[in-house]
């Protein structure tokens, strides 16, 4: 069985989203999805819509995703890949080059995201409606 990882906030889930976990899961038989806790987007300086576990319980109900699992901290990676004997990790283009040393210990594929959608994007749209 090959087994892929991705992570992320995961907050506002979209489109771009479930692309890129659609296109994860093609790369092996089992995704395993590692979505940052409270903690550590706020060590990251980023403040979710959507608490850990409700970001974790919507993760779970996408057909794509065989198991979440919490992120708290930026070394877990490799003890991940590790742990749950991972052969392929999997992150948006975005990331491109910032996890190349991960290769030493699986593939490390970048995937192109979803134009003109983000997280970001969806909160930048909401706030300058509501002016």
């Amino acid at each position: 069985m090959k087994r892929v990882i991705t992570y992320g906030t995961f907050d506002l889930i979209h489109h771009g989203h479930i692309n890129i976990l659609r296109r994860a899961k093609e790369y092996g038989d089992y995704l395993i999805v590692g979505v940052s806790t409270d903690e550590f987007n706020a060590i990251k300086g980023k403040k979710a819509y959507y608490p850990f576990e409700e970001r974790k319980m919507i993760l779970e109900a996408i057909r794509y995703v065989d198991e979440v699992i919490p992120e708290s901290h930026w070394g877990q990676k490799v003890e991940d890949i590790q742990n749950h004997h991972i052969d392929v990790f999997v992150m948006g283009s975005d990331w491109e080059g910032k996890f190349d040393e991960l290769a030493e210990h699986c593939e490390v594929i970048y995937l192109p995201r979803t134009e003109g959608i983000s997280s970001t994007k969806i909160k930048e749209d909401l706030k300058d409606r509501a002016q």
